[in-house]
């Protein structure tokens, strides 16, 4: 038997949302085969199915738009649709939907278990609208206040930097963000080369990128603004600001990759120490050193004098600020000075090519001997893990057999589990630390070897670079350069004094007979062999 509702054409309208507000809700082919079931059941014409993926809760669905202006043309004049939440979760598109349900633009609205007639009270329609939006602004709110709870507790509450992930299995107690076990070891490798001063970002990029097949989530190849942003990015030292742009600073509870003062030191290699300014020049070495009498930075300026012939010099002095103190009596000292100092530093920790490939083969044959005391650490620790899950079995199969208690079972699991942990970080941690103190080891002998040719003849960025990677605590006093020399420099020093002495009395170097000797003397200096 055929009713009223029978000449009235239907758009079918199905949609769901990924986020959290429709978690519940049927999915798009479900609502589709269950109202048009319904449409057969009640005789009712579906003129055409339109379904999206969007969230209702703003204005702007396209599909949901065009049916609306195709109503308006008279294509339909009813709509089916699972619930009426899924028409609008916001007034605006529900103001609409009751407006034209008044006007008789629509007539019927017909959900899965609902009629909604022209000729009925809108009350109830706009009660559940509005009940529709507040679910909507509850959930936003409710959402917001668990995202700052977790940040208050220590963890990010969004996605997280290449290098971690979310725990997927985490139990009660146990951290919410973990290191990613294929990644995290690669992504702390890019901050090692940064900080030898010897990579630039782009090189970087490339050698993880071509060479250790490092890609990025979701996307997969690492752009050039990624290895920006992970070098830049205060997460990897233990922090993080919540919500973005809010200045709120949390201290997370995740591991930190690097250290607070190697992630300053990396941003002084990027030139990115303190508030960026506008520069109207370049200076290699603004922001880098400090005044050693008043604690202000050195600051540069340039000055340009002009001949009578027309000829113009351009001459560059750094200085204190004086922003600490006004009566600072620091007095200028010219960039080529300046150098001059830095040279005279590089020039103390230089090593010929001849003892760098030296040192390098003595340090590989080091390292062949480690690898060989490595795998017998390996295998002894391995010995111990099995044991200690062969325990774990037994354990479990004396709680099966009720042997032990429950609260028995429950202490002694608890500690093999921590034993296990404690065990399988000895195993990874021993399984990786010949790898890195070899690179290492090569990066300060080649950084030693290059870096005072490279500063005579490189750009300014490179100098600055160079002079970074120097050192820290830089400072001036009385025109006189200060440079606390890292540990492994200080050592390239004491040897590449020793080395000149043996290359002085071999001259010249060009013969064969002095090559040959060379190595020679290098195995039987107490120095170098050290």
């Amino acid at each position: 038997m055929k009713n009223s509702k029978t000449t009235i054409k239907y758009f079918l309208y199905a949609r769901k949302s990924s986020e959290a507000e429709d978690r519940q809700v049927a999915s798009i082919d479900s609502q589709i085969d269950e109202l048009t079931k319904l449409a057969r059941n009640q005789d009712l014409e579906i003129t055409e199915v339109l379904s999206e993926s969007r969230s209702a809760k703003a204005p702007g669905r396209p599909v949901f738009n065009n049916m609306l202006e195709r109503i308006n043309k008279g294509e339909a004049r009813g709509i089916m649709c699972w619930k009426l939440d899924r028409l609008a979760r916001n007034p605006v598109d529900g103001g609409q939907i009751s407006w034209m349900l008044q006007k008789g633009i629509i007539e019927h609205i017909q959900t899965f278990d609902r009629s909604y007639l022209a000729s009925d009270n809108v009350l109830m329609m706009s009660v559940e609208f509005g009940m529709a939006n507040q679910f909507i602004r509850d959930l936003s709110q409710n959402t917001k206040r668990g995202l700052r709870a977790k940040a208050e507790r220590g963890w990010y509450p969004a996605p997280v930097p290449l290098g971690y992930i979310h725990n997927p299995l985490k139990q009660t107690g146990e951290d919410e963000i973990i290191k990613d076990p294929e990644k995290f070891d690669l992504v702390r490798k890019m901050f090692d080369l940064m900080l030898t001063g010897m990579y630039t970002p782009p090189r970087i990029l490339k050698i993880a990128t071509d060479e250790w097949q490092l890609t990025s989530r979701p996307l997969g190849r690492m752009s050039r603004s990624s290895i920006y942003r992970i070098l830049t990015n205060p997460f990897y030292y233990g922090i993080f600001e919540f919500p973005a742009g809010s200045g709120n600073i949390h201290k997370g509870k995740h591991e930190p990759m690097i250290t607070e003062e190697e992630y300053d030191r990396i941003q002084i290699l990027l030139g990115r120490k303190g508030k960026r300014k506008q520069k109207t020049h370049s200076f290699a070495y603004r922001g880098l050193i400090f005044c050693e009498e008043c604690g202000a930075m050195i600051t540069a300026e340039e000055k340009v004098k002009t001949q009578k012939n027309g000829n113009t010099h351009r001459y560059v002095y750094y200085h204190c600020t004086k922003r600490k103190e006004p009566n600072c009596t620091q007095k200028p000292i010219g960039e080529k000075e300046l150098e001059k100092q830095i040279l005279e530093v590089l020039e103390r920790i230089e090593i010929p090519p001849e003892f760098c490939e030296w040192a390098i083969e003595q340090l590989k044959t080091e390292n062949q001997k480690e690898i060989e005391d490595r795998n017998k650490i390996l295998t002894s620790q391995r010995k111990a893990y099995d044991l200690c899950i062969k325990k774990i079995d037994r354990l479990i199969d004396m709680r099966a057999n009720d042997e032990i208690t429950e609260e028995e079972f429950g202490r002694k699991k608890s500690v093999l589990m921590k034993e296990k942990l404690h065990l399988q970080e000895l195993f990874n941690d021993t399984d990786s630390r010949v790898d890195s103190w070899i690179e290492k080891a090569e990066d300060v002998f080649n950084f030693a070897k290059v870096a005072k040719t490279r500063f005579e003849n490189g750009t300014q960025e490179e100098k600055r670079t160079i002079l970074s990677a120097l050192g820290s605590n830089l400072s001036l006093r009385d025109g006189k350069l200060s440079i606390t020399i890292d540990k492994p420099l200080l050592l390239m020093e004491r040897a590449a004094g020793e080395v000149k002495a043996i290359h002085n009395r071999l001259e010249p170097l060009e013969s064969v007979e002095n090559k040959g000797t060379l190595a020679g003397l290098y195995s039987q200096s107490p120095i170098l062999g050290g």
